[in-house]
């Protein structure tokens, strides 16, 4: 069978990934043979995965059972039928990794019995990696049905849908020259998934009345889509900071959200900062949207801007574990970087009498990643002192959901806002 290899490939940067005299990096290439002749187009993975290794043509023929022996074994599968087909087939790839393997009646009180003691006992840190590698497993095999797409994102398959924009917002315009790539369907799904929600955009309620209350996020740029952490900025008692001028920073500011807040509760300048191309320029689209009261300045920054501000918020990533995926940056802070760096940064921005809010979930600690103690650790070692915390409890389904395997975790987890001042 053919195999993929890393080879320089035309257009190797990603949207908006590089400044405009920055490298180009080269991109994977995925090769088969087809129709006697040998094929190539640039691999595209958002989650960082490298090319298969063996890749065979696959098409409506193809039984789910054949594919999904061929998927486990690392074997992709190049579609050439039925787009429809090809999603029904993903389908089915999902419910055979989904369903339990088949045992005797013995086996499977002994297995439920091992499974009781487990959640009982076991420890949570474990389970959440036990759950993850479970997930990364569960992606590579539902990776393995891949589409090939032409140089203007056109999919050549009976039925398939007009997918352009999705992709031009996610890796930005096609270029003639680009030549034909691939990449999993399961991917695709996302892109199309995430044109939507920015079409349609995120209701904030603490923006306002409707329709002027939308966040449009981009693909690969955190949702607002758990408000509880919104609307902590959005009640949180001011500052009385003493500064003839009120400014407040945004460190990370993924979608701006927390900027249109600050700017609508008062902040006569906001300035918010970000490390990631994609939300730079989802938070510029989304404040000049918005025609906020006062003015909000995005741009590119390592945690703080220059200068001190009155008030200066911070909703770092809330795992502190290495993500899977590039995507995952927004979930996963490995080592704390963040959350250390904002805290040790802090009191050199904040003028007088002003506050930093970090904003944390306690999920972390309840998976055993982290402890309170550790974190008040941090804020006392970085010079600063607690002047209060406002505290928010989850509302998104999977806090209620008793088959997750983390459910005694995301039960018990709370979101606080940490009022922060020089000590």
């Amino acid at each position: 069978m053919p195999t993929s290899v890393a080879a320089p490939f035309p257009d190797a940067r990603s949207a908006g990934a590089l400044s405009a005299d920055a490298p180009r990096a080269p991109a994977p290439v995925l090769c088969w043979t087809e129709a006697g002749q040998a094929r190539a187009a640039r691999w595209r993975s958002e989650r960082g995965a490298a090319p298969p290794r063996r890749v065979v043509l696959a098409d409506d023929t193809l039984a789910a059972d054949a594919a999904y022996k061929l998927a486990c074994e690392g074997t992709a599968l190049l579609w050439r039928g039925d787009f429809h087909n090809a999603r029904q087939l993903v389908q089915a790839l999902a419910r055979r990794i989904d369903k339990p393997p088949k045992a005797s009646k013995q086996a499977r009180v002994a297995l439920k019995k091992d499974a009781e003691a487990a959640v009982s006992g076991a420890p949570v840190a474990q389970a959440f990696h036990l759950h993850r590698q479970a997930q990364a497993q569960r992606a590579r095999v539902l990776g393995m049905v891949l589409i090939e797409f032409g140089a203007d994102y056109g999919i050549a398959l009976r039925r398939a849908p007009d997918a352009r924009q999705a992709c031009a917002e996610a890796w930005g315009p096609p270029q003639a020259d680009a030549g034909p790539s691939v990449a999993s369907l399961r991917e695709l799904l996302g892109l199309v998934s995430a044109h939507e929600w920015r079409k349609k955009g995120v209701e904030i309620a603490a923006l306002g009345a409707p329709p002027n209350n939308r966040i449009h996020p981009h693909y690969g740029v955190f949702s607002p889509v758990r408000g509880e952490y919104v609307d902590l900025v959005a009640r949180a008692p001011w500052p009385a900071a003493g500064a003839a001028k009120f400014v407040a920073f945004d460190i990370g500011t993924g979608t701006g959200v927390l900027s249109a807040v600050l700017a609508l509760r008062g902040a006569q300048q906001v300035v918010a900062t970000d490390m990631d191309a994609r939300a730079l320029q989802c938070a510029r689209e989304n404040v000049e949207r918005l025609r906020l009261p006062h003015p909000v300045k995005v741009m590119q920054a390592d945690l703080f801007p220059e200068g001190r501000a009155s008030l200066v918020v911070c909703n770092p990533p809330w795992l502190p574990a290495r993500p899977s995926a590039p995507l995952e940056g927004a979930v996963y802070d490995e080592g704390s970087r963040m959350l250390l760096g904002f805290l040790r940064g802090l009191g050199a921005h904040l003028a007088p009498g002003g506050e930093g809010w970090l904003i944390l979930s306690d999920f972390a600690e309840h998976l055993g990643l982290r402890t309170r103690a550790e974190l008040l650790a941090a804020i006392g070692a970085a010079g600063l002192q607690v002047l209060g915390r406002l505290d928010a409890r989850p509302v998104h389904p999977k806090a209620a959901d008793a088959a997750d395997p983390l459910h005694r975790a995301r039960a018990a987890e709370v979101t606080s806002l940490w009022r922060l001042g020089a000590a």
